[in-house]
């Protein structure tokens, strides 16, 4: 297999499609424009919605792009598992109602399989198709691949409810024997189940249908692709590594964060390469996003980004880092993304100060809040409880800015829960405190006019003298 970096497979995922006719188009902003539904630009297929809607009408109806995207719906996962991210890179092509199956799948095989291209063996390829979708099976079968490397599964139908719909077929790349640690028997254990051996590359959306509001299925006059490919999955394939996160995508920052780290090193312990993880993921994440213009705020994505970095320290925390450290790993993400993503670097400044303002703002009251945290869950187990109270999540929340799901997190790591509806009411109360106190500056306020207004002269005796003769009372 070729030895390719992340800048050389994403450039030639690119390259294939301009060839066959597509613009390639950059990457948007991880910040939607004029899409109030999505807080994150969160797939490929996000940026190209204008497009498949008909609000807009590309120059060219064939594209291809390679989209930075985030989610943090499955947070808690990432570093415990070989491939959950924050921020991750989707390739795609999109057809909008000019080619369909027949090409998208000649082209899929083509790119994967030809020595000019990525150059693997289809041997160790492996297609799912929807059972009904007979026409994909048979193009599969057309180009090479063997009947017996085409899974029929049920669930290779794209909906989402009324709109445009239809069957999908995923690709999976095999790794080996070497990654199979499931049982033979084990109900996962064949491509497109839960398993480690069988990665899931590359998905191929059909579109052709129209879910109706009568919950039936029309034929579109234009059928589209849209299909992503996820970058990380595919440079751990040519990089030979069992996880993303050996790569040269992400080991760079783990690397840097050993220097910092109390003489920890990756791969020795499980526990110690979580938080390695963490880091790596979360620095790309912020990195990218304060690029684009996010910052951290205790709102919508502000939320997000300062419970990243304050995630991030806390597992710093874990490695024996005392001090602000994750500023310093932003020039290192620039570094593995400057050749597509250039203007990650020209922001270094300002995305370390940042960064960094942050990190020192957390710092102040992170030891007393770990303290704190750690107290009550040993109490809790002393006296056999599983919960953590509302008011002490709410007190590590307003004193020591613990984001909620953060210690939701730890207590769930040491087997308890956090009492979510009892935070609430706590911070119910808050902003009634607030609400209350904004009421009395206002009557200061109107106080503050009313002085403002008085014309006659006074004269300033100290604040001590405290018995004036002859004082007289100019207004009321």
């Amino acid at each position: 297999m070729k030895n390719l970096s992340s800048g050389q497979i994403r450039q030639m995922f690119l390259d294939f499609f301009h060839e066959k006719g597509h613009t390639i188009e950059p990457s948007a902003s991880l910040i939607p424009v004029d899409d109030p539904t999505l807080l994150w630009i969160n797939s490929g297929v996000a940026t190209m919605k204008k497009y498949f809607d008909g609000s807009v009408v590309p120059k060219n109806p064939r594209m291809t792009s390679s989209q930075k995207s985030i989610r943090t719906n499955d947070i808690e996962n990432v570093g415990k598992t070989p491939r959950h991210h924050t921020l991750f890179e989707m390739l795609g092509n999109f057809s909008v109602g000019d080619y369909f199956k027949k090409e998208a799948i000649t082209w899929a095989f083509e790119l994967l399989t030809s020595p000019k291209w990525f150059g693997w063996d289809k041997d160790k390829l492996y297609m799912t198709v929807y059972p009904k979708d007979t026409d994909a099976k048979k193009y599969w079968e057309k180009v090479g691949v063997a009947p017996d490397h085409i899974i029929e599964i049920e669930d290779n139908f794209w909906d989402i409810g009324q709109g445009p719909s239809g069957p999908d077929s995923e690709i999976f790349y095999d790794r080996g024997a070497d990654f199979d640690e499931l049982a033979p028997d084990d109900p996962e254990n064949y491509p497109g189940g839960e398993n480690d051996r069988w990665l899931e590359v590359w998905n191929i959306v059909f579109s052709q249908f129209n879910h109706t509001p009568e919950d039936t299925y029309e034929p579109l006059p234009r059928k589209n692709i849209d299909t992503g490919m996820g970058l990380e999955r595919v440079v751990s394939i040519f990089q030979h590594a069992r996880t993303n996160f050996e790569t040269d995508l992400f080991l760079p920052m783990i690397r840097k964060t050993e220097e910092f780290s109390d003489n920890k090193k990756y791969g020795v312990d499980k526990q110690t390469d979580v938080a390695f993880r963490i880091i790596a993921d979360h620095a790309r994440a912020i990195t990218v996003a304060i690029g684009d213009g996010a910052l951290p705020s205790n709102v919508g994505r502000g939320y997000v980004i300062r419970r990243l970095i304050r995630r991030a320290i806390v597992n710093g925390q874990r490695l024996g880092i005392k001090s602000a450290f994750l500023y310093k790993l932003a020039p290192v993400v620039g570094e593995t993304l400057k050749s597509h993503y250039p203007e990650v670097l020209a922001q270094r400044d300002y995305i370390e100060k940042v960064i960094h303002s942050e990190e020192d703002r957390f710092n102040e009251t992170l030891t007393d809040g770990l303290k704190l945290l750690n107290n009550v869950i040993a109490d809790a187990k002393t006296n056999h409880s599983n919960q953590i109270d509302g008011p002490t999540a709410f007190k590590l929340y307003d004193t020591y800015g613990f984001p909620f799901e953060l210690t939701g997190e730890e207590a769930a790591e040491a087997g308890l829960t956090v009492d979510k509806q009892g935070f609430e009411v706590e911070m119910q109360k808050q902003k009634d405190r607030a609400r209350n106190a904004r009421s009395s500056a206002k009557s200061m306020g109107v106080q503050r006019d009313l002085l403002v207004k008085v014309k006659d002269a006074s004269d300033y005796v100290g604040y001590d003298t405290l018995d004036v003769k002859d004082a007289k009372l100019i207004d009321m």
